[in-house]
């Protein structure tokens, strides 16, 4: 068993790679057209509903069969997660501001502050790394109960859903608020 320190200097190790290159490789994956298309269509309540779904699928998967399944699929299950907070971040700046296209710098500060991470004028390394570890803890939080086949599914794909729900809210709630960007 790993001791907690251990698994701390895990955690920022996994935090550090996610955030190099990690979450522009998924920001650069997802086609905004359809993000703006699927919201178009559905609405933003149902696409959200949508991206949460098949965030609980990924969930569910990697918890169905025990260790087995958690280890091969937890890296799936991680992506599949960030690429739909990212898609649901995408929908609502969308339906807010009636434009689809933004940049990396743009959207990863919208991130980081729904994750209640500080942010400056520039997109820093640290803030990156910050919402990486929110990311990988939250993950972690249900990982032991995952172990536990067809439990663990349940628990992974709601965890997984409730975590796409949650992220929802607060994006929508923030913005509605005018944002405080700290100049130091």
């Amino acid at each position: 068993m790993k001791s907690l320190k251990q698994i701390g200097t895990d955690i920022k190790h996994y935090s550090e790679q996610l955030s190099h290159d990690g979450f522009k490789q998924v920001f650069d994956h997802i086609d905004q057209l359809n993000v703006k298309k699927g919201v178009d269509k559905m609405g933003l309540d149902k696409f959200i509903n949508q991206c949460a779904i098949m965030a609980a699928g990924s969930g569910a998967i990697s918890g169905s069969g025990g260790v087995l399944t958690m280890v091969i699929g937890m890296p799936v299950d991680v992506l599949n997660l960030i690429t739909q907070q990212f898609r649901v971040t995408m929908a609502i700046m969308y339906h807010n501001r009636g434009s689809y296209q933004m940049g990396f710098d743009e959207f990863m500060k919208l991130v980081a502050i729904s994750f209640k991470v500080e942010t400056g004028i520039a997109l820093s390394k640290t803030m990156m790394e910050s919402v990486a570890e929110k990311i990988i803890l939250n993950l972690g939080v249900r990982t032991a109960e995952r172990l536990v086949p067809v439990v663990g599914a349940v628990i992974g794909g709601t965890t997984n859903y409730l975590f796409i729900k949650r992220m929802a809210k607060s994006v929508k709630e923030m913005q509605g608020l005018p944002m405080v960007i700290q100049v130091n």
